[in-house]
């Protein structure tokens, strides 16, 4: 079974960049597709990128198209996610999770599916503020 280990998260003044981790171990066999997550405090969890396994194909929901930009390199088992013109509301728990390419993909645009995943990892947080 394949393990996610975010990193990455800090404290960031609005207008700063961070970059964020998603390393994979165990059975990087399962390690596919990546979606990157994030959790606000009292608000649902809310899809914000993905990449393939293949092509390495992008999708960026529309709160942080432009800004944010996910790469992965595959010799390292590891997705990047680099976070540039933070905004306050960008605070949240972020979270990697894979699986198969087109269940990850569902469960970044529409939420749906994200038990069926293969496997998560346990967050990293980022605070935008000054």
């Amino acid at each position: 079974q394949v393990q996610l280990v975010e990193s990455g998260g800090g404290l960031v003044q609005p207008g700063g960049s961070l970059r964020l981790s998603c390393a994979a171990s165990g059975s990087t066999s399962d390690y596919n597709a990546i979606g990157w997550f994030r959790q606000a405090p009292g608000k649902e969890r809310e899809g914000v990128s993905f990449i393939s396994s293949s092509d390495g194909s992008p999708y960026y929901s529309n709160s942080v198209k432009g800004r944010f930009t996910i790469s992965r390199d595959n010799a390292k088992n590891t997705v990047y996610l680099q976070m540039n013109s933070l905004k306050p509301e960008d605070t949240a728990v972020y979270y990697c999770a894979t699986g198969p390419p087109p269940l990850v993909l569902l469960t970044v645009v529409a939420g749906t599916g994200a038990n069926a995943l293969d496997a998560w990892g346990q967050g990293t947080l980022v605070t935008v503020s000054s």
